[in-house]
């Protein structure tokens, strides 16, 4: 019931809701090949996923006009990024160097979802839209993307499903055992109405045992089956291809809602709308919190919203974590699926979701490489050294393809793509992130370069060493001017043994003195200081020919 008005709630004519679960991928275990992750899982028998085609088909009769709208709405940079590059008639048909980064795998046996809100509710059953997996290059992480769809909900399930769906694991355990806001139970079902998986988070054995064992989350069984052949990277399944959370167990969420006359609805139900995977549904609003207080300046995109017969009365609401579309049900541009809104939401706002949730993703995961990198090295170990010094240069190359390829400020000429964006952007914070990494890695690459020259300066100081002892016995040659010994007047066999002797009698003092190379400087030291007594020379002199650890 609506408080307010004392009649049934608003009511949901369509409901399209988008789960975005970017995941870091672990480095592949066999490092000389030249594989990649897509690669892998294409050729795993057995496994449910199938890469897709984009949607430029040979047959142009096949492209469809909100393919095209998709692809004029974003800047040129932008679609080599999403399309790749521009072809031309005479190119080759296998020149695929100019391929977009991005690999899209898809699978179909799930046809709904079945979701029981709580243990006393009646189940409520969504279709799957579409099911993919989305694989980049030269990034370890992968989108996962679930869209579903439903029809006739009540606002206020909707506003359950917002806050329950999407979460990997349960933050903690209610009285009656099922998951803390969690939907009570999730199941997959095929098109015959076959149970395929279901959810476990009210097996909290499961999740405390496997915390301790491996200091990481499990996630629910129905999103590790979803995700198969890929396996969590600290549990004992077997799998070439694994992977790890990125960040909170909350699923980044994209909604569309048609409402019959969205002006009716209540500040407190734009509120909860807008906020619904934040804010508990059976929980009042907190009202003197800012970011209720202020919620339409900071979080809603007014541009179609007019609140008038006339229209449009459409209200975009962005969080960074979540972006909702709401509109009118009456309204057909609103639920065009080739022109209208609809469209947009399932194309460009998706597309403009992705990138920022992805650019998010990968600046952590660079994040968290840099920190397992430092983790790992252990400065009294030459090959920890050699190990960590060549994975920084590869974590400073792979930011720096990232940054030309993926690292985007505009990405659309037109103002409201474009304003949405940058709603998105600002409230995940991508830039200040941005700067905090490339600061991380600058500080890394400036270690590189500080311990090179270190390295440098040692072997100058060595070679330095050698140099005078060297003009030492040139002077002394020179000061004779002729040869002491004779040994060129003797025969082959005596000149060449005397030449071997000599070899091997320089070659050992040369090796000495490079030895003691250290000790020899800093003898030099002491002997051009003009402050160090006689007696401290000699001392540093005799340090030079002490065995190891008696200096």
């Amino acid at each position: 019931m609506n408080e307010s008005s004392g009649t049934l709630g608003p009511q949901v004519a369509l409901c399209h809701l988008s789960l975005l679960w970017p995941l870091q991928l672990a480095r592949l275990a066999n490092e000389g090949v030249d594989e990649r992750h897509w690669e892998i899982l294409e050729t795993l028998p057995g496994q449910p996923w199938r890469r897709i085609d984009d949607e430029f088909t040979a047959d142009p009769s096949l492209f469809q006009e909100r393919h095209y709208r998709e692809f004029v709405s974003f800047l040129p940079y932008v679609r080599r990024f999403l399309y790749g590059e521009g072809r031309s008639s005479r190119q080759h048909s296998s020149d695929d160097a100019g391929e977009s980064p991005i690999h899209v795998f898809r699978r179909r046996d799930i046809d709904r979802v079945r979701l029981t809100l709580a243990p006393d509710a009646s189940p409520v059953e969504l279709e799957v839209v579409h099911l993919d997996l989305y694989f980049f290059h030269d990034l370890d992480l992968v989108v996962l993307n679930l869209e579903v769809r439903g029809r006739n909900l009540p606002l206020d399930t909707v506003h359950d499903i917002l806050f329950r769906f999407g979460r990997a694991y349960p933050s903690g355990w209610a009285e009656d055992g099922g998951g803390l806001h969690n939907v009570f139970r999730s199941e997959w079902l095929d098109r015959a109405g076959q149970v395929l998986a279901v959810s476990d988070t009210a097996n909290r054995k499961k999740y405390l045992e496997y915390v301790c064992a491996h200091r990481s989350p499990a996630i629910s069984e129905h999103w590790a089956w979803l995700l198969l052949p890929l396996v969590q990277a600290h549990s004992d399944q077997e799998g070439l291809l694994r992977f790890q959370l990125i960040e909170y167990h909350r699923m980044p969420l994209m909604t569309y809602l048609a409402v019959d006359d969205p002006r009716r609805l209540s500040r407190e139900d734009w509120i909860r709308t807008g906020m619904g995977s934040v804010l508990h549904p059976d929980e009042p609003l907190p009202w003197r919190e800012p970011f209720v207080a202020e919620f339409e300046s900071r979080y809603c995109q007014d541009r179609y919203w007019q609140d008038s017969d006339s229209g449009p009365n459409t209200r975009f609401i962005c969080t960074g974590n979540a972006l909702t579309v709401v509109g009118d049900a009456n309204s057909p541009f609103f639920l065009d699926t080739e022109k209208g809104v609809l469209s947009q939401f399932r194309h460009q706002y998706f597309l403009i979701f992705l990138i920022a949730h992805l650019q998010r993703a990968a600046l952590l995961v660079f994040s968290e490489n840099l920190v397992d990198t430092v983790n790992d090295l252990d400065i009294r170990d030459d090959v920890s050294v050699r190990r960590f010094k060549r994975r920084i240069r590869a974590g400073f190359e792979a930011f720096l393809r990232f940054t030309h390829r993926y690292w985007l400020h505009e990405l659309s000429e037109r103002a409201h793509l474009q304003a949405v964006w940058q709603l998105s952007s600002q409230h995940l914070k991508n830039d200040a992130l941005y700067e905090e990494v490339r600061d991380e890695i600058r500080e890394m690459s400036t270690y590189l370069d500080s311990d090179s020259q270190r390295r440098q300066s040692n072997t100058v100081v060595r070679l330095t060493v050698i140099t005078i002892l060297g003009l030492i016995a040139t002077v002394t040659t020179g000061y004779f001017g002729m040869n002491i010994i004779p040994f060129g007047e003797g025969s082959i066999a005596e000149r060449v043994a005397h030449g071997a002797l000599a070899t091997a009698v320089f070659v050992t003092l040369i090796l000495f003195a490079v030895a003691r190379s250290k000790r020899l400087s800093d003898f030099l030291e002491a002997l051009a200081d003009e402050r160090v007594p006689v007696r401290k020379k000699l001392a540093a002199l005799v340090r030079v020919f002490l065995p190891a650890g008696r200096r």
